[in-house]
């Protein structure tokens, strides 16, 4: 998946908890939000503030998807909240090759 791709398709589910999300999907759309609100940073505080609140449904959402593709709870994301030793895992957790899963067979289930 490119990067307008992925940016495009977690948009487009906005609010999509259901299947899953490649590796590629998860971290381009990571890099897209981290860039983007690095750089409107510079002109406004508030802009990248509005800016990563708005973005911040459809980044839990592909984290969730992402996680299903590794056979996990999209409720594992919770352990962003545990500082250093929670960083690492989730890390670790969303590098991971996919595995087989109950939440579908493929990142393009629901595409």
């Amino acid at each position: 998946m490119t990067f307008f791709e992925s940016i495009e398709t977690c948009f487009r589910k906005y609010a999509t908890f259901d299947g899953t999300a490649s590796r590629s999907e998860y971290w381009w759309f990571f890099l897209f939000t981290s860039l983007a609100s690095a750089f409107l940073s510079m002109f406004s505080h508030t802009l990248s503030g509005m800016f990563s609140l708005v973005t911040l449904l459809p980044s839990l959402t592909v984290g969730a998807r992402r996680l299903h593709e590794t056979d996990r709870s999209g409720w594992w994301q919770l352990l962003w909240i545990v500082p250093l030793v929670g960083w690492i895992v989730m890390i670790i957790f969303l590098v991971q090759e996919p595995r087989a899963n109950r939440y579908g067979t493929g990142a393009d289930v629901y595409v």
